[in-house]
């Protein structure tokens, strides 16, 4: 039970990945991007089988800070093309952005050092201690990456709720300067990270 606490605990506090499933609600897009949401599951389903039977000698301490220079770029261009996105035209009409897709899922939260420390404590840790090894890994595994795929898709519908009451033509272009930069600040911590792990 504290293996799936902790998991979710961290998979649905604000991130890039849960920032863009809001996004994605807030444009009427939600569905749409079940390919994003099926991606970040995927993702997160390598990323526990990996450590899950190979260990911490797949990922070592010393990659965190490049995964987290590498997550920090890519959440800064994601950030700036929110922010500058346009608000749909007229309702139904839909906003000339980057549609979210499977492999953006898979590579963002690839890229989200947030995940890998979700995922090594597990793993490496919380997994043996609970003797859970073997085939039990990967049933273990299976109900995590799809709580990974719940998360964005939980954000989604929460802005689809905000974009029918809330939000609309230039609001929308508000919470898109605001879902951007907030997307800066996750890049900002992330480059922070990266520096003090490398200075380390």
């Amino acid at each position: 039970m504290e293996i799936f606490l902790y998991a979710l605990s961290v998979m649905y506090s604000p991130g890039p990945v849960n920032a863009l499933g809001l996004d994605a609600g807030l444009r009427g897009q939600a569905r749409r991007a079940l390919g994003f949401y099926a991606g970040v599951g995927c993702a997160m389903l390598l990323m526990f089988l990996a450590l899950g039977y190979a260990g911490a000698a797949v990922v070592s301490g010393a990659w965190l800070p490049w995964l987290a220079l590498l997550g920090g770029g890519y959440s800064l261009y994601l950030g700036y093309r929110i922010a500058t996105a346009a608000a749909p035209a007229a309702e139904g009409q839909d906003a000339p952005v980057e549609r979210l897709t499977f492999a953006r899922g898979l590579l963002i939260q690839g890229l989200n050092p947030k995940g890998w420390l979700a995922v090594l404590p597990i793993a490496t840790v919380m997994f043996p201690a609970a003797q859970i090894t073997g085939a039990k890994i990967a049933l273990c595994t299976l109900p995590l990456a799809l709580a990974a795929g719940g998360a964005p898709a939980g954000y989604a519908l929460l802005g689809a709720g905000l974009g029918r009451y809330l939000v609309r033509g230039r609001g929308l272009r508000w919470v898109n300067r605001l879902l951007g930069l907030s997307l800066v600040g996750c890049a900002l911590l992330l480059f922070h990270d990266a520096w003090r792990g490398l200075l380390g």
